[in-house]
């Protein structure tokens, strides 16, 4: 088993471990508040455990399960075997000199995902870049950094493209404003090389791409950039992705990421086909 299934698995298992203990202190009528205080923690300590967004100890857990009225050692047990899967290290750990905490919550996310669905609106998705589009783009965002903190940046970006081949390869459907597209990043010769990769991986099974065009508002003109990530996982929500410029926001109440799957099926539904996305890229691309 590689890296990146490595990494989804740990995600999932962090996921799993936190829905658990949130339906054993629902079940036992126990607040948020009042499970924080016997762990000597706050509320929402309590609340990033049962969203799987931070990591566990296994005095604390255990501590929870007496407080939720688990004694018998077989269910402790299950559960505390999920803590110490969910507690493995990922890939990205090394990279936490570069990345944000939220990113790497998100990492985590993608890597977990069955079904990655995003509309992008300013940049080519983040899987879907090449190395050298991928440079320019954290190079403009990053003013103050040296070279070697770009290139472990860019390295990330590129690790991070090996779920779509890797043995738990996700459904991704990525909406794609032709804004996106028309945007020189780097000059001619770098976007040709990008449409290529593009062109190239909208031949993956597991990829759908559709180009949003120019001509047609649809959501364009009010709705940024969003992912809905969907896990294989019964007990798992969905969870929606919402990039900020220094932070994120991660969107599981039911109603709001029903407004969003909504959004992106309209979204699907306004763009080209693959097929006749497949004919504007080659179009851009004499352009150049």
């Amino acid at each position: 088993m590689g890296t990146t299934q490595a990494g989804g698995g740990a995600t999932v298992r962090r996921l799993l471990l936190g829905t658990q203990l949130r339906k054993l202190r629902e079940a036992r009528g126990v607040s948020r508040e009042e499970a924080g205080y016997s762990i000597r923690a706050s509320e929402s300590k309590i609340s990033r455990m049962e969203l799987g967004r931070v990591g566990f100890k296994e005095r604390d857990v255990a501590d929870l399960l007496t407080l939720y009225g688990v004694e018998a050692e077989p269910e402790r047990a299950t559960v505390l075997g999920l803590l110490r899967d969910a507690n493995a290290s990922s890939w990205w750990h090394e990279y936490g000199d570069v990345l944000p905490g939220w990113f790497q919550n998100y990492l985590g996310l993608e890597e977990a995902a069955a079904e990655i669905r995003s509309y992008e609106v300013q940049f080519v998705h983040g899987l879907l870049q090449t190395a050298d589009y991928a440079r320019a783009v954290v190079t403009a965002g990053c003013h103050a950094n040296g070279p070697e903190e770009i290139e472990r940046r860019v390295d990330v970006r590129l690790k991070r493209q090996g779920v779509l081949t890797g043995e738990r390869a996700p459904r991704l459907v990525a909406v794609l404003d032709e804004a996106a597209l028309r945007r020189p990043w780097g000059g001619p010769g770098l976007m040709r090389g990008q449409l290529d990769r593009l062109l190239e991986l909208g031949e993956l099974p597991n990829v759908r791409l559709q180009v949003l065009p120019l001509g047609n508002a649809g959501l364009s003109a009010e709705s940024g950039a969003f992912t809905v990530l969907g896990f294989a996982e019964a007990e798992l929500a969905d969870v929606v992705y919402l990039e900020q410029f220094t932070t994120a926001l991660y969107l599981d109440k039911p109603t709001e990421v029903a407004e969003y799957r909504q959004a992106m099926d309209d979204l699907v539904a306004d763009s080209l086909t693959p097929e006749l996305t497949r004919d504007l890229l080659y179009a851009v691309r004499q352009e150049l």
